[in-house]
């Protein structure tokens, strides 16, 4: 692993970061994957340029910090130079260069230089590598974010880098020349990927440590430094010349004389995120063969992600031309000369090495097996909305193949797949409450079902006795007719307790469901030849699907369907329609009885199945029809629905009853008890 690798230029904070994607959408390398929804930086893959820590709103991107290594410099015993960007006028609007230089020797620097000195150089060693002609086109190198961006992604351009230093490296290798090797070296500049070049290739002994602008106020900040307590004064040699003017777009070329000529092509310039991709590509591809390529990551250095001063561009370009201006009116040309030729010696020559970073693109079709995954299975879907951080849907599903993107940032995608969640939680809702409703019925109907058997059992036999004695007696009773009324009002009302009680024993006692294969449609023609319909109410039965078999108690249902009958016969005094019905699918199959009666009330219809409740007049019913059903139901594992409108306003009235069975018993396995049933009946259907 190469030692630029080592440092983690931007990390992320992981608390900060809210998944908005526009980090992945403004980094040029694509250095950053999302992991469980949380954007991680790639230190490998990672050219330094910054936009990430730019345009992060929450402030979730963490630039590796050289404070504390800056610090142990300045507390050592040797000397330490600070060399300092020529961006500092767009940076220090509140200082001057000479309170800039006044608080940097005040933390404890001993030589404060200008960049611009070594950015001079740089300039010189351009023009004459363009005064060689030799016919190879080359890519300028005083960009760090770009020579990165090349070593990693178009390492087959590693030969075209202009094999010369950085203005940075130029000047720690001119102050090392002037005071000592010994001496230690701090950049201070707007520039992220400056730390990564410090340790990086054939410079990575050039430069000890690099400070942003931002960590320099922070050090400024943490020792009450102010204009009270700095002294001013002045830079130290090299001096600077026009060198100054590098932090601007095609700064460097006017500094070293080489125009950007539009008709010979022979520099071209380019900056910016979007403008620097497009320009190695088309470099690339041959469709772009300047002399000269000079790309910077920014709109210039005066942009770079180490600035605090949030001024517009072109007011910081303002700061620094007019900075230079004033700088090149006092400069001592002659004495600028001939340290230009007395540095004309100095090796500024490095190498670069590939750093291949390349994924390989997958086939179009995992491309398209992903696309389909996510929903877009034509063209007409891909929406290119960019949400993702990515400018296309191919884009994403390569981002995706390669793993470092998710499916989840599709904003299309994701918002399909909540909404189907949503519509899944719905429908479970729906079945909860169903469920809660059944639990609590099976509640009542186990509590009810002891009292009914203890009452039941109490009562039956005097019941029984009291029953006896009174056909006795009125078959003893022949002549008295007032005495025989008596008794025979007796006996009906005696029998007529019988029954109430014979429906509590039929209610609590330990059925077994005795499961064989029926024909539901014979069943329920022949339960409608049971029963005696009123005068004026007319049947009718329909049947639907062709699988009418299932495996039922025949008995039972017939109990149901008999008793669902009768109660729509009784709903219908005056008359009306009687609708039997079958219904076959898959796995289930459904019972349907349907009148025209008067309804059930709304308020009622939570309590139908309760037992001992009826809308009956008094003496007509013992309110244990629809409670025994309802059991039966369960039983059989299948489930009982009602339907109702007794209001004429909202349209005819009636009431509607669906039985459910499954086609095949789970439950019904001649000798399953009602211990079995009661764990079971509570189930949703």
């Amino acid at each position: 692993m190469r030692e630029s690798a080592k440092i983690p230029l931007v990390t992320t904070i992981r608390e900060r970061c809210r998944t908005c994607y526009t980090c992945v959408r403004e980094c040029p390398a694509k250095a950053i994957r999302i992991v469980d929804g949380q954007a991680d930086v790639i230190s490998q893959r990672c050219i330094g340029c910054g936009n990430c820590v730019q345009v992060c709103g929450q402030h979730a991107k963490r630039v590796y910090d050289s404070t504390e290594a800056v610090k142990q410099l300045l507390a050592g015993d040797g000397r330490v130079a600070a060399i300092i960007a020529p961006s500092f006028p767009g940076e220090f609007v509140d200082w001057n260069f000479r309170l800039l230089a006044g608080v940097l020797r005040r933390m404890g620097f001993r030589y404060v230089v200008e960049v611009a000195a070594g950015a001079d150089l740089v300039a010189d060693r351009y023009r004459r590598l363009m005064e060689r002609n030799d016919g190879k086109s080359y890519i300028a190198t005083t960009c760090p974010a770009i020579v990165a961006y090349v070593e990693r992604y178009f390492p087959k351009l590693v030969d075209s880098l202009a094999p010369i230093v950085s203005p940075m490296v130029a000047t720690s290798r001119a102050v090392r020349r002037m005071y000592g090797d010994e001496v230690k070296i701090v950049f201070i500049g707007p520039c992220i990927a400056k730390k990564g070049e410090a340790v990086s290739g054939s410079v990575d002994h050039d430069v000890d440590a690099v400070l942003t602008f931002v960590e320099l106020r922070q050090m400024a900040w943490e020792l009450d430094l102010s204009r009270h307590t700095v002294t001013e004064s002045e830079f130290d040699p090299p001096l600077a010349g026009p060198g100054a003017l590098f932090p601007l777009h095609r700064g460097m070329l006017q500094a070293a004389d080489l125009p950007e000529d539009l008709v010979s092509g022979d520099v071209v310039t380019a900056g910016g995120r979007a403008g620097f991709v497009e320009a190695i590509k088309e470099f690339y591809l041959g469709h772009c063969s300047p002399r000269l390529l000079e790309v910077l990551a920014c709109e210039g250095c005066i942009m770079g992600p180490g600035m605090s001063n949030k001024d517009p561009l072109f007011r910081r370009r303002r700061r620094v031309s007019t900075y230079v201006r004033a700088r090149l009116e006092q400069l001592d040309h002659d004495a600028w000369r001939r340290q230009m030729d007395g540095f004309a010696d100095l090796d500024l020559s490095r190498s670069f090495e590939p750093d291949d970073q390349r994924i390989p693109d997958p086939t179009d079709e995992e491309i398209k097996y992903i696309l389909h995954r996510m929903g877009k299975h034509s063209v007409e879907d891909e929406l290119n909305c960019g949400a993702c951080g990515y400018e296309t849907c191919r884009e994403h599903a390569t981002a995706i193949q390669k793993g470092l993107a998710e499916s989840e940032m599709c904003l299309p995608y994701t918002i399909d797949k909540l909404r189907q969640a949503v519509s899944s939680l719905a429908v479970s809702n729906e079945k909860l409450a169903r469920a809660r409703e059944t639990l609590v019925q099976a509640e009542k109907l186990a509590t009810m079902g002891q009292l009914a058997a203890g009452i039941a059992h109490e009562l039956n036999n005097p019941l029984g006795v009291v029953l006896m004695y009174a056909h006795m007696l009125l078959e003893d009773c022949q002549e008295d007719q007032q005495m025989r009324e008596d008794l025979g009002m007796l006996a009906t009302q005696a029998d007529r307790c019988k029954k109430i009680v014979a429906g509590l024993l039929h209610f609590a006692r330990q059925n077994k469901v005795a499961l064989e294969p029926t024909d539901m449609r014979a069943l329920v023609e022949g339960c409608l030849r049971l029963v005696t319909l009123p005068p004026h109410v007319t049947s009718q039965v329909r049947h639907e699907g062709d699988n009418p078999w299932a495996e039922v108690d025949r008995d039972q249902v017939t109990q149901v369907l008999t008793n669902l009958i009768n109660n729509a016969c009784h709903a219908m005094p005056d008359g009306g329609v009687l609708t039997v019905s079958t219904r076959s699918e898959a796995e289930e199959i459904h019972l349907i009885v349907e009148d025209t009666g008067a309804g059930i009330p709304e308020e009622n219809l939570s309590k139908i199945f309760d037992p001992f409740f009826t809308t009956k007049p008094i003496g007509e019913g013992t309110g244990m029809g629809l409670a025994v059903s309802y059991g039966i139901v369960k039983m059989h594992r299948g489930n009982i629905r009602v339907e109702s409108n007794a209001a004429p306003e909202q349209g005819p009235t009636g009431t509607k009853f669906t039985v459910s069975l499954p086609r095949r018993g789970h439950v019904g396995a001649p000798g399953a008890t009602a211990e079995v049933v009661e764990e079971q009946i509570g189930a949703p259907a």
